[in-house]
């Protein structure tokens, strides 16, 4: 077991890491400077809390069952307040997820590729799950903006007979586009600029070196296939665009 006094560098580190965040963004007067430092805060206490059950519960389908869909529960509401909370978005969100990660999950692990164990299940679930929150509030926003830096030619389109969902074609392919480079970006750079979490948690717990990279390439294109799935939903969902949206905040 971790003593307290294990802790102190990590405690130490990641205090001043937050300093120098808030630091910098509150000198340059960016708004919401503390937002980091709460959220590495918080991100703290809720890995604290999960390391501690998870440590009981991962040998348990049922269990692990029951954290997965916790964590896309809260990941489906994250992404649904990016893009203006209400129960419709929160509906097209969670949807558009649900069909994404099916998708990834089922191919990993009905060819064999990952075995399906618990342990496995929660790691690639998990992974899988937190990136298609990103891409989905990425895709969404980027549409949202699109749409109403564009309005006039939307309404160009609408005046010409086209459709609501015709009018933002364009922005809605450029939307998921836009939402998925970092993914993109991320997996052409691995083993080159990164060395992404699951390969070093892969060696980490054991495996070697070319077990840990066929992992992480099997999580990479699992993140792109439910990140594509995902945006593509989500935005064919919001492309019906009747009248100028508002800004996000």
């Amino acid at each position: 077991m971790t003593e307290l006094g294990d802790l102190a560098p990590t405690l130490i580190a990641v205090a001043l890491l937050m300093a120098v965040t808030a630091a910098v963004l509150a000198g340059t007067r960016v708004p919401h400077a503390a937002a980091p430092a709460f959220a590495i805060l918080r991100g703290a206490a809720q890995l604290a809390a999960v390391s501690l059950i998870l440590g009981a519960v991962i040998a348990s389908e049922g269990w692990v069952a029951l954290a997965l869909a916790v964590m896309f529960g809260v990941a489906a509401m994250t992404a649904a307040r990016r893009l203006g909370w209400d129960w419709g978005h929160l509906g097209m969100v969670a949807g558009s997820m649900a069909a994404g990660i099916a998708v990834s999950l089922v191919i990993v692990f009905a060819t064999g590729s990952i075995d399906f164990t618990p342990r496995y299940a929660l790691a690639v679930g998990g992974i899988v799950v937190g990136n298609s929150m990103a891409i989905a509030a990425l895709s969404g926003r980027r549409f949202n903006e699109s749409v109403i830096e564009r309005w006039d030619e939307v309404e160009g389109w609408l005046a010409l007979g086209a459709t609501p969902r015709q009018a933002t074609r364009d922005m809605a392919r450029g939307a998921v586009y836009s939402a998925l480079i970092p993914s993109i970006d991320q997996t052409k750079t691995t083993g080159l600029v990164t060395l992404p979490g699951a390969f070093v948690g892969a060696i980490f717990g054991g495996l070697s070196p070319l077990e840990a990279g066929r992992f992480q390439i099997v999580v990479l294109a699992s993140i792109m296939a439910a990140g594509s799935v995902t945006a593509m939903m989500l935005i064919s969902l919001l492309a019906p665009v009747r009248v100028r949206p508002g800004r996000l905040l």
